[in-house]
């Protein structure tokens, strides 16, 4: 089973809204006391001791085995169940105007060395400035060992000091060599960089996994599977005429509609991911995902979207204004979309 879709808005201090796929949820509170309520009527009490790590949770839910959104409760509010929903939609279908990463190597690395080789770190310094500046308080005169033990932490917080510089030094001489294998185009310097920084981290929940592979400094490969089910919502809610909430079932063309622009649109934003971090000239992304094969009862894992991405050409793309499945034409493309049926099996491109 896939990741659950999951976002939290500060609305207020010490207030966040939280969207899910089946739910929306206010929690409010400070330290030791958080309580939440969510639309499908549970509300839950968390009362804890801060620091002690020991806390007590209470929950409950609207008597009735499935409570349902209506507008005769009093903790639904119809106008702001349809706007969460609506932006809910506009999120997942926009994931092709954002970039998470810009990384600029040429810059990193030129960065200089913390401090030179011989000389005193920043740390070390600092920790020697306060033991010379050291002056007993009363205590410290009338009470020798008060002033002995006082000077004897000092001295340990300058050791500590020269072992936190070799942390510091050591964690630039890193950076400097990740960056100069980036930049000389190392196929494996690249796959690294990605498992380390757990590339596209940030869409957690919409990709279950990806692998990568790198035969030269200017092609990548991406086998990306992503969460269809988990994500996209089979109900849509709208207001009735007399500001009451609906909830109804898609049809097929609006439902596909909606998995057309969420998976183009987190292809693009994949593709703009990778650009931001390696200084690659293509990349070739396959869209995977499981579905049901109804006819023997076993899950297929299928490639529904291949696409070869010039970085130059999307570089030249409006990101605001283009419909991202129609931009999916700028690039050599495996695709076959149904109205009413979705996306379908297609082969994968290969590097030429």
């Amino acid at each position: 089973m896939g990741f659950r879709f999951r976002k939290s808005f500060k609305v207020a201090p010490g207030v966040r809204l939280n969207i899910g796929k089946k739910s929306t949820s206010v929690s409010f509170g400070g330290k030791g006391v958080r309580h939440t309520i969510s639309s499908t009527g549970r509300r839950t009490s968390s009362i804890g001791v801060p620091g002690s790590g020991l806390y007590y949770t209470k929950s409950h839910a609207k008597p009735g085995n499935k409570p349902q959104l209506t507008s005769s409760q009093d903790y639904v509010d119809p106008f702001k169940e349809v706007a969460d929903f609506n932006y809910f939609i506009e999120y997942i279908t926009s994931f092709h105007k954002e970039c998470d990463y810009e990384y600029d190597w040429e810059s990193i690395v030129k960065e200089p060395a913390p401090f030179n080789v011989g000389e005193k770190g920043p740390n070390e310094v600092s920790a020697l400035d306060k033991l010379h500046s050291y002056k007993p308080n009363i205590l410290g005169k009338v009470f020798k060992v008060l002033d002995d033990k006082r000077r004897e932490e000092l001295e340990e917080e300058v050791e500590k000091a020269i072992k936190e510089d070799k942390k510091l030094y050591k964690s630039w001489e890193n950076q400097r060599k990740v960056s100069q294998s980036i930049l000389q185009k190392n196929p494996k310097a690249y796959i690294k960089l990605l498992k380390d920084i757990q590339f596209c981290n940030e869409l957690a929940g919409f990709i279950d996994s990806f692998k990568f592979q790198a035969s030269d400094g200017d092609t990548l490969i991406i086998e990306c599977n992503i969460n269809i089910d988990d994500v996209i919502p089979t109900h849509y809610k709208t207001l009735t005429k007399t500001g009451k909430l609906s909830i109804r079932k898609y049809n097929k063309t609006d439902y596909y509609a909606v998995i057309k622009g969420y998976v183009s649109g987190l292809t693009l934003r994949i593709a703009r991911n990778i650009f931001g971090l390696l200084p690659i000239k293509t990349v070739i992304i396959n869209i995977q995902t499981d579905v049901l094969d109804t006819q023997v009862g076993k899950v297929d894992n299928i490639t529904m979207l291949s696409v070869k991405i010039d970085r130059a050409m999307l570089e030249k793309l409006n990101f605001d204004l283009i419909n991202p499945f129609d931009a999916l034409n700028n690039f050599e493309h495996n695709v076959r979309f149904l109205k009413t049926r979705g996306f379908q099996p297609v082969a994968k491109l290969i590097m030429s």
